[in-house]
């Protein structure tokens, strides 16, 4: 147990039982919430920042600017890893949010289409029936 790699200490060292391995999640994850709520707000205001950045050099809003905004953010957080880290990190960050954009824009239009009117049906007078009364 002494030679276990850091991720799976938690779960070696954890009491048996199920009621005490809850209490010890419920108690890992109060610890750690703070330390991710941290990271997520150094993230999102990183990102807007480089957000709004480039909605005012380039005098429009569009999906470019938030794909930018997520390369460039990953790139920045992964800087103290090295240029391979950063790189890798500001891809990914570029193809996530290429990802989410482009399901915000395959949603929109799916929800455009259902207000669009639908086309008008028009129907031959001759298949209606009847004589017409022109009197």
């Amino acid at each position: 147990a002494w030679n276990t790699p850091p991720p799976m200490r938690p779960i070696v060292k954890a009491p048996s039982g199920l009621s005490k391995r809850f209490q010890g999640s419920i108690a890992s994850v109060t610890q750690r919430s703070p330390i991710i709520a941290g990271n997520f707000a150094v993230w999102g205001g990183m990102f807007s920042t480089i957000d709004c950045t480039l909605v005012h050099i380039r005098k429009k809003e569009d999906p470019w600017n938030s794909i930018i905004s997520g390369a460039a953010t990953g790139g920045i957080l992964a800087a103290r890893n090295g240029v391979p880290a950063m790189a890798g990190s500001a891809f990914i960050g570029g193809v996530l949010l290429a990802l989410i954009e482009g399901i915000g824009i395959l949603m929109t239009r799916i929800q455009a289409e259902q207000f669009q009117p639908a086309p008008p049906t028009l129907e031959d007078p001759a298949q209606l029936g009847g004589s017409p009364n022109y009197s």
